[in-house]
């Protein structure tokens, strides 16, 4: 019963954060001096042409207006006008599907996904662009996250066992090389060096995205153009779960447990990789879900770096075209996503560690 109640107050609290970046972004996006209707059709285009687009897209409404219009469209339960088509709140079943609840006049409750509006610049709706976006960017995530966690892990349980030698000093000169580099910085190095100067023997190319379409019209995937890309976002990650693992191997093994563990007659490496690992990996862990939720956001550089077509790229065009919508979309998915991973995060530390008690 404690952890329903824990996990609806986490639920909650992230329910409220959500609705803070909502309203934090609209604003932003919605009192900047650009008229959105005519950069799309162009700095020649005519009054009634204009007049159009900002009905269309409700930038003839007050500021103020369009956020509660905003706010039903991502609502999966909103009003909508289903019999006045001229009415701002309308949403097309064409565009959005929904299912009707019950309706009082000509108001309507209905139950639809998140709409997250159309773009200014393809009238296609956000939710299919971002779609097609996330898959090689969570990809992308997810690789430079694993294989930061692996080598991170060994690494710092490593320097934790050989405190004060070599090993340690030396995985300590990388790790804070590491964490001094900016990850567009690592991607043009390895760019050049591995996609450029050894490109014959490496096989790796300097610009690549993750999928491609062939002769026949099919989508395929290109592995080689992961490589780098993944390694360049994974440099600072590992090197920050390195010292973090080190740190905090070496706090644990000088806990009374650890000594009384010892005492009992255990073996070294049954206490350090049974007893000592185990409550070491709390920080660990909240550290990696936390960087798995910032890659995505990191992974943006990274994507123009080496012009992978992913979530990162797509939102840097969109902003240099002033497509709006398709960027608020695009934030509002990775706050989701940290929203989500912090949830995750709190319940997996809990579980973890024993001496973590469940409060709601």
């Amino acid at each position: 019963m404690e952890i329903l109640k824990f996990i609806i107050k986490r639920l909650f609290n992230g329910l409220l954060v959500m609705v803070g970046v909502i309203v934090l972004i609209f604003i932003l996006f919605n009192i900047l001096p650009v008229n959105s209707a005519r950069m799309t059709l162009g700095q020649r285009a005519d009054t009634a042409s204009v007049a159009a687009i900002e009905k269309e897209f409700r930038l003839n409404l007050p500021w103020y207006h369009r956020l509660v219009l905003y706010f039903n469209d991502l609502s999966p339960v909103s009003l909508n006008n289903v019999d006045d088509k001229d009415a701002p709140s309308y949403l097309n079943a064409d565009e959005v599907k929904f299912t009707k609840l019950f309706g009082v006049g000509n108001i309507s409750v209905i139950a639809k996904m998140p709409y997250l509006g159309k773009s200014f610049q393809t009238r296609r709706k956000v939710s299919e662009i971002l779609g097609e976006k996330i898959y090689p960017t969570f990809v992308l995530a997810i690789t430079a996250m694993a294989l930061a966690s692996f080598v991170g892990i060994i690494l710092g349980i490593f320097a934790a066992i050989k405190q004060y030698s070599f090993w340690d000093n030396a995985i300590l000169v990388m790790s804070t090389f590491g964490v001094s580099q900016p990850s567009y910085f690592s991607g043009i190095i390895l760019a050049m060096i591995f996609g450029y100067y050894l490109s014959p023997w490496t096989g790796l190319n300097v610009r690549g995205s993750l999928t491609d379409i062939d002769y026949n019209g099919e989508v395929i995937t290109i592995w080689k153009n992961l490589w780098l890309p993944m390694l360049a976002l994974g440099v600072r990650p590992v090197a920050i779960i390195t010292q973090l693992t080190r740190s905090s191997m070496l706090d644990v093994m000088n806990q009374d447990y650890i000594r009384t563990a010892r005492a009992k007659g255990l073996s070294y490496y049954s206490v350090v990789f049974k007893h000592a690992l185990r409550n070491a990996m709390n920080p660990v862990v909240t550290s990696i879900s936390g960087w798995l939720a910032a890659l995505l956001t990191g992974a943006f550089f990274i994507e123009k770096v080496f012009d992978y077509k992913g979530l990162g790229l797509q939102t840097i065009e969109s902003l240099l075209s002033f497509d709006f919508p398709v960027v608020m979309g695009s934030v509002l998915l990775v706050a989701f996503i940290f929203v989500v991973m912090n949830i995750f995060t709190d319940i997996l530390y809990s579980v973890l560690d024993p001496r973590v008690t469940v409060k709601a």
